[in-house]
């Protein structure tokens, strides 16, 4: 299998990408990240520039081809299964990371702890109405976590305003759309706002509410079984500490234990 990181994941989040590979190491799973990973092409395309990027996608379909791939990103994702077998009449074996989280749950790989702890998710346009991936992500949480839905939500969610090159070409109006979003979450009563892709985890980041990628959610679940998850008022930035001031974070499977120890450090909040 090959973990195709994406450029977000890759370049700007990183505790996604540390985050899944801790999962994939600690259920036994052999993967390998490609030295030169390179682009899916998604936003060159979606934003009118096809010369571009059908060059880079041609380049990333001779690394891909023939490979199982695990993607975290609900826009590789799309790209990746939809995109491409149109392009080059091939279709390429991928899985999105929600897919793959919920196969260890159910095989019993993954053992996650029920906690009080109260969630809302955010469906990503990619990975929802143009996937129809919606039950995935779902079932993860809820293996952990009350599930609290907004209002809007699977083929009728809002967008989170990152798609598309709306957040470069127009930020004010991504912002606005993005905050819009997170007063959504806020209205169900949850602690923390899940979604399964690094463009909303980074558009919709505020101090009003926690926002993770659910590999992040999935890698709370040690310190949240030891009761150690502080008052909601306290949560911020996704950073979870314990009562000494560190941050053990950890996913417990039957095979190994997976530790945490490298904390995101504070992200900086797109909506002030």
């Amino acid at each position: 299998m090959i973990y195709f990181q994406g450029c977000t994941a890759r370049d700007k989040l990183q505790n996604i990408s540390r985050n899944t590979r801790k999962i994939l190491d600690a259920a036994g799973i052999k993967y390998k990240i490609l030295d030169n990973e390179g682009c899916c092409g998604s936003i060159l395309l979606r934003t009118g520039f096809q010369e571009d990027a059908i060059e880079v996608m041609e380049k990333t379909f001779e690394q891909l081809k023939g490979e199982k791939v695990l993607l975290s990103c609900a826009g590789c994702y799309r790209t990746l299964s939809e995109d491409y077998p149109k392009l080059f009449g091939e279709n390429l074996d991928v899985i999105h990371i929600s897919q793959l989280l919920k196969e260890l749950i159910n095989d019993g790989k993954i053992s996650l702890k029920k906690d009080q702890l109260k969630a809302t998710y955010h469906d990503p346009c990619h990975l929802g109405r143009h996937s129809g991936e919606y039950d995935a992500p779902r079932e993860v949480l809820r293996a952990k976590a009350e599930l609290l839905e907004m209002d809007k939500i699977r083929e009728n969610a809002n967008c989170c305003g990152a798609g598309g090159g709306v957040k470069s070409a127009y930020p004010e109006l991504s912002s606005e759309i993005g905050i819009s979003r997170v007063d959504d979450a806020l209205e169900t009563g949850a602690d923390i706002l899940v979604t399964c892709c690094p463009f909303c985890v980074l558009n919709l980041e505020s101090e009003k509410l926690s926002v993770m990628d659910l590999t992040e959610f999935v890698s709370l679940d040690d310190a949240l079984s030891k009761g150690i998850l502080p008052p909601k008022k306290d949560i911020k930035k996704n950073i979870i500490k314990s009562k000494d001031g560190s941050s053990p974070m950890s996913v417990t499977t039957k095979k190994d234990t997976l530790s945490n120890q490298d904390v995101q450090p504070q992200r900086k909040v797109s909506h002030e």
